[in-house]
Parts: structure tokens; C-alpha cells; sequence
């Protein structure tokens, strides 16, 4: 008996390949590129002084002040949480340094690796006390804000009977510790802040991190679903302790920038809502609120469109006070084209 054998399938929608344009309307990053390159063109059309070369550093270190803290922001909201209190361990940060060495009289850089266990404890704390309560993130950071909003004044006050900390810029170690964080250098006629070229150096780590490591699968994962994460053998809590304590390194570093770029002096009442300028940053840049989704190189695009904006509307001539109402539009705007893109994405 003569047997027929059935022809294979021209393809396998499973397995068949995306165009280049799907792969890329897929990238979270996406929006806030196109989102970036007609700013950029606005104000190169509407603002003079935009166009001028020696602003692009002003610039460029406006959006890496965001930008730094927008590096562990977007990481760990890919990884499914918040932290309101980002904004004043960056304050907390600067003044543990600033006060530990002036009242012990020590070596700057002394007190610079007490305020970064300090830092690292403020980041273990968050994510330990989310993970043995189950509250939301929302509520344990929002609880550490208030902590740190209040020792930040309290703990200067008492140390130095004024709102601001004693000058340190005097001490041993002042100057090497500001050449690594507050110094700055020409390149091509144009002065660049070394806090920009330490932003590029963290997004491209962080970008290799997320995108092909071990640990991006499991920040990815902790994020989309934590409990299937922890049901194939993903270690959540250390996951998520670990971002938690991300923050708090990185709050330590733009802490220590802030220091020594004010000459050895903080502000107790620095800080308050800058985390909701990196959670823009953040979003702009494609994480969504939801976790499981999002760029690190999004999130520093959006603190660029952040950069450009402060600054464009200045140089424009504007009213600053709109300034705010566009980063609100901004949010909206960029929170319903991340959940279009993502959802156009899976479809695919």
C-alpha cells in the first residue's frame, strides 16, 4: 500500500522572524527617543541660545542630576516597586558625610564610607521590611521619607544649630573626594561636569546588567510575576533587597556629588520630590508602573527630555512656572504610549 507523507508547514509563527521595525517599535525605549528628537528639534527651532555649543554641557548636566538616581529607579521598578524615599537619601547621604567628619574631625573620605553603609542600611531596611511585611512599597518608602525628612533636619539642627551642615571644604580629603565626584573637564571647548561622564559609565553597566545577565532575567521576572519568579527557582527577596540597596548606593553617590559641589556644605531640606523627578525619568523612559517592563537607556533618555525641557523653556524666554505642567503631560502622555507600545509588542 502506497503511503503519502504530508508537506511541513511553510513556517512556524512561533518561531518565525520579526521585521526590523517590530523589533524595534518592541524596545520599551522607543517612545521616549522620538519623544527626545522633537524636543530637540523645538527648541533648536524656538529657543537661541539653544543652538549655542558651550550650553550643551549646562545641559547635559542638567539631565544628569536626574539622571544618575533615574539609572536604579528604572531598575527597580522593572523589578515591580517604588521608593519615594530616593529623593532624601540622596540629602541624608550628602549630610551623614558632611557631619560624621567635621564633628569627629576625620578624613573626608572617612566620612563618606559611614554615610555609604548608612546608604546601603537605608536600602537593606526597605527592601527586608517589603519582604517580611508584604506591604506595598509605596507605604514602606513613603515611611522611610518621612524618617529621613525629619532626622535630615533634626540631626543639623542639633549639630550645627543652623539648617545646613558645617563646611567641610577645609578638611583632609576634601579635594582628592571632589575631584571624583565635582570636578570638571574640557572637551572640544565644551566644560563637561564629571557626573556626566559617571552617568554614561552607569547606564551602560546597568544596560549590560538588565539585558545580558543573569540577574536582568531574575529583575525582569520579579517584576512580571514574583510568584512564578520564585516557583522556577528565581531568588525574589534577595532580588529585591538588592535593588532597594541599588538605590541606596547610587542616593550615596549623587549625595556625595552634592556635597562637594556646594563646597563642602547641604541643605537639610534638600531633596524633597526629586524621587518623583526620577520616577518621571523613569517612566518617560518606558518602565510601566506595573513592573516586568522597561530601559534603563529609556530612563536616561528621559531624564535628557528632562534636561532639555528645564532648560529650553529658560532659554526660550518662558514663563518657568509651565515648567511643571509639562512634566505632568509629560507623565500622562508617556504612561498611556509605554502600555500602547508594550501591548502592541505582545501581540506581535
Amino acid at each position: 500500500m502506497a503511503s503519502t507523507i504530508a508537506a511541513p508547514a511553510d513556517s512556524d509563527d512561533r518561531v518565525s522572524a520579526r521585521s526590523v521595525g517590530a523589533r524595534l517599535l518592541s524596545r520599551p525605549e522607543i517612545g521616549s527617543l522620538v519623544g527626545a528628537a522633537v524636543i530637540l528639534v523645538f527648541f533648536l527651532v524656538t529657543a537661541e541660545p539653544f543652538r549655542d555649543i558651550n550650553n550643551t554641557g549646562t545641559i547635559l548636566y542638567q539631565a544628569s542630576l536626574i539622571g544618575v538616581m533615574a539609572v536604579p529607579v528604572s531598575l527597580l521598578m522593572i523589578g515591580g516597586e517604588f521608593d519615594l524615599s530616593a529623593g532624601v537619601a540622596v540629602t541624608t547621604s550628602g549630610l551623614t558625610a558632611g557631619i560624621f567628619a567635621y564633628q569627629f574631625s576625620v578624613n573626608v573620605w572617612v566620612g563618606m564610607a559611614v554615610a555609604l553603609v548608612f546608604a546601603l542600611a537605608v536600602g537593606l531596611f526597605n527592601g527586608w521590611l517589603l519582604m517580611r511585611t508584604g506591604l506595598p512599597s509605596f507605604l514602606v518608602t513613603l515611611g522611610t521619607f518621612f524618617i529621613l525628612q525629619g532626622l535630615n533636619v533634626a540631626v543639623t539642627r542639633l549639630t550645627s544649630g543652623a539648617v545646613a551642615s558645617n563646611s567641610i571644604s577645609d578638611m583632609d580629603g576634601f579635594g582628592s573626594a571632589k575631584a571624583v565626584f565635582a570636578s570638571e573637564f574640557k572637551l572640544g571647548g565644551v566644560t563637561i561636569k564629571i557626573i556626566i561622564a559617571w552617568w554614561i559609565v552607569f547606564v551602560a553597566v546597568a544596560a549590560w546588567v538588565l539585558m545580558r545577565t543573569k540577574i536582568g532575567n531574575w529583575i525582569f521576572a520579579v517584576g512580571g510575576d514574583a510568584a512564578s519568579a520564585r516557583a522556577v527557582g528565581v531568588p525574589v527577596t534577595k532580588v529585591k533587597i538588592g535593588l532597594f540597596m541599588t538605590v541606596g548606593f547610587f542616593a550615596w553617590f549623587t549625595g556625595m556629588q552634592l556635597l562637594f559641589v556646594q563646597n563642602g556644605v547641604v541643605q537639610s531640606g534638600e531633596g524633597v520630590g526629586k524621587e518623583f523627578l526620577y520616577i518621571i525619568a523613569a517612566v518617560v523612559g518606558g518602565c510601566l508602573l506595573t513592573g516586568g517592563y522597561g530601559s534603563v537607556v529609556g530612563g536616561a533618555v528621559g531624564a535628557l527630555i528632562f534636561g532639555m525641557v528645564q532648560l529650553g523653556v529658560v532659554y526660550a524666554g518662558w514663563n518657568p512656572d509651565w515648567f511643571k505642567a509639562f512634566l505632568g503631560a509629560m507623565l500622562l502622555l508617556a504612561t498611556i504610549v509605554n502600555l500602547v507600545v508594550k501591548n502592541k509588542a505582545d501581540a506581535r
